[in-house]
């Protein structure tokens, strides 16, 4: 198994020339060109996992120093489980046990496919936990597993803790809701499809972050309908960027105005 450097997702050996997920418009192969990782290698130059409670049932999972993309996995605890969502492109024994101290882990899941990282080695370091891969995400896959489970709509991984397919960004893209977070009040955990803005009370739109491709300001208004049906107040992105209060209306007003922008009403500002 080897990892692209760049963003970090395991592949199969052989593996290709340049990465399948890189070479695509929503991301870039570098200047200097194609670079593939192993875990002994990240491990032998001091790679490791560190741990941080963003809140009572939440812990954020970040590789030191960032690998690929650098990603922010959340481990979502409950009473029945953990489900470790979006994981990193690392992983090593202490991260294993230190994630099992919180309980079984249910399922691993990523909002899209940028954010698979290591998903097959977390499954089965951690004792063959099920893989949740978007059915529509199934082509992008680098690495298979008899683990692999393909789900599409709705997934639930347990009580009050279940994936939506959104689409946008991918066409399997999808949020975790987690229904007892944030005091009850409800999470949103996103991927790039829902992205919170640095302005902490604003989302984006967009299809490619890196080379600045923005979603139709149709398809923000259809991903905000369908998140409609959910309670959630506050959102987590998959780099720790958050909106911890109003996050739904935020996200209804922040479709509202991507759809207007991209729709030319503000052209008399431009």
């Amino acid at each position: 198994m080897l990892i692209c450097a760049t963003c970090a997702v395991e592949r199969d050996e052989p593996v290709p020339e340049l990465c399948p997920i890189c070479t695509d418009e929503r991301q870039y192969v570098p200047e200097d060109g194609q670079k593939w990782l192993t875990l002994d290698e990240l491990a032998r130059v001091g790679q490791h996992i560190k741990f941080k409670e963003n809140e009572p049932g939440l812990i954020g999972v970040s590789t030191q120093p960032h690998v690929g993309i650098g990603q922010t996995a959340q481990l979502v605890v409950t009473p029945q489980g953990s489900l470790l969502w979006d994981p990193v492109g690392y992983v090593d024994e202490n991260a294993v046990q230190s994630v099992l101290q919180h309980g079984p882990v249910l399922a691993i899941a990523a909002s899209h496919p940028h954010m698979f990282g290591v998903q097959v080695e977390w499954s089965r370091r951690l004792g063959g936990v099920p893989v949740l891969v978007a059915e529509a995400d199934r082509q992008w896959l680098g690495r298979h597993d008899p683990n692999i489970n393909f789900w599409s709509g709705i997934e639930t991984i347990t009580e009050g803790l279940a994936l939506h397919q959104t689409g946008g960004h991918f066409v399997g893209s999808a949020v975790a809701h987690w229904a007892e977070g944030a005091g009850g009040k409800g999470v949103l955990l996103t991927g790039d499809s829902v992205f919170p803005n640095p302005d902490r009370r604003s989302i984006a739109f967009m299809r490619s972050y890196p080379n600045r491709l923005p979603l139709s300001g149709a398809v923000a208004l259809r991903i905000a309908a369908t998140l409609d049906e959910l309670e959630f107040d506050r959102i987590y992105g998959n780099f720790n960027n958050v909106i911890a209060a109003g996050a739904k209306a935020a996200l209804k007003e922040s479709a509202q105005r991507h759809a207007a922008w991209t729709r030319g009403d503000f052209d008399h500002l431009t």
